[in-house]
């Protein structure tokens, strides 16, 4: 179990970080608010690029392509804080997003790996572990920006830090992991099911980046909260979703995963309409973290669903496609957040995403009948 509950925390690391150094790489690159805009796309699409294809690696080489990919994500990190324009920002969050992609998929395999090898739920409590590293990444990083510290120094120590954690505790036995052993000849084809799987999860995703991306402007402007009393709300809705996916993992002990899906998905669209309606900031923030403790073990849930469903010879090949479809509600979740603000109030927009939430609960029970969950 050491394992998976390593890469997701190193994934954290990073991934906090980069939140909070994202000013100072903007700054040293020296770019505008729009040319960020143009290259932090790159990310997402070097992650849809190389999701699948991790996927079918992992199913045919096996664990030893987790220490990998971990590596060479840890020394791409890098490589923003050498940029010095919008053309190398851009090329570096490309690798930057292809190899944070194969990590993603390669983490999770692995989790849904060791829950199907011991019986025990996994996949909630090492979601759990990635949200306190982000957490604790970005206080540290906020800590050090505050004296001073540059991109190059912070990127490079987390850096280094995952690459140790690849070679430290990945890698031992990776070549023995179970994890792949399909054929070469088995065609790999877009089931059915991993379409439920994957829309699914493309949802609750949408309803959870919708949330970390316009929790603070929501209190911002449409309740005049103070700044400090808003930019809160991202760390709110971060501490509640590491408390909710520990605590679904002690859940799934007594509840069938589809019965947890349908609670989440139930919370998180009450949160998020308390969130939307709310009067003043306190009570929004209230809403925003019922929103997070609600939403945040749906998507370790489904993942770890669409594992067990595939079995041990496609595991790392189903997960794949289904991240890499989920992946696209996480990447449009905020703009369509910000079109339908456009179009009627941020208030509404947000609204609407309790209706998200709800379609969620309600298409659990259709995933769960695809193998008894």
């Amino acid at each position: 179990m050491l394992r998976p509950l390593a890469g997701f925390g190193a994934f954290g690391l990073f991934w906090g970080a980069w939140g909070a150094i994202l000013p100072a790489i903007r700054a040293e690159a020296g770019i505008n608010d729009g040319e960020l805009g143009v290259a932090l796309l790159m990310i997402g699409l070097g992650a849809l690029v190389s999701m699948r294809f991790t996927g079918y690696l992992i199913d045919r080489y096996g664990g030893v392509v987790l220490p990998v990919v971990v590596v060479l994500f840890g020394l791409c990190g890098v490589l923003p804080a050498l940029a010095g324009s919008v053309v190398t920002l851009s090329a570096a969050l490309l690798l930057l997003g292809a190899t944070s992609g194969a990590t993603d998929v390669a983490i999770n395999a692995t989790g849904s790996h060791a829950e199907a090898v011991t019986g025990r739920p996994l996949m909630n409590l090492a979601h759990g572990v990635f949200s306190l590293a982000v957490v604790a990444a970005s206080l540290g990083t906020a800590g050090l920006r505050a004296t001073g510290v540059d991109a190059l120094p912070v990127l490079g120590g987390v850096g280094l830090l995952i690459v140790a954690v690849a070679a430290v505790v990945l890698a031992p036995g990776s070549t023995q992991t179970g994890i792949g052993s399909a054929q070469p000849g088995v065609r790999r084809r877009l089931e059915p099911a991993l379409l439920i799987f994957g829309g699914l999860c493309a949802l609750a995703y949408l309803v959870e980046n919708a949330w970390q991306s316009w929790s603070a402007v929501h209190l911002d402007t449409s309740l005049n909260a103070p700044p400090g009393l808003a930019s809160s709300a991202a760390a709110v809705f971060a501490a509640a979703a590491a408390t909710g996916r520990i605590a679904g993992n002690v859940l799934l002990k007594r509840l069938r995963p589809v019965q947890l899906l349908v609670t989440g998905g139930a919370i998180a669209a009450a949160g998020s309409l308390c969130a939307a309606v709310a009067g003043n900031a306190v009570l929004a923030l209230v809403g925003i973290g019922v929103a997070g403790l609600g939403t945040s073990v749906c998507a370790p849930t489904i993942i770890g669903m669409a594992g067990a469903w595939a079995g041990p010879d496609r595991r790392a090949g189903a997960i794949s496609t289904v991240t890499t479809i989920a992946y696209l509600g996480f990447l449009l979740g905020p703009p369509a957040v910000g079109a339908a603000s456009s179009a009627w109030s941020l208030p509404v927009a947000l609204g609407s995403v309790a209706v998200l939430a709800v379609v969620v609960a309600l298409l659990a029970p259709i995933a769960g009948r695809l193998k008894g969950m």
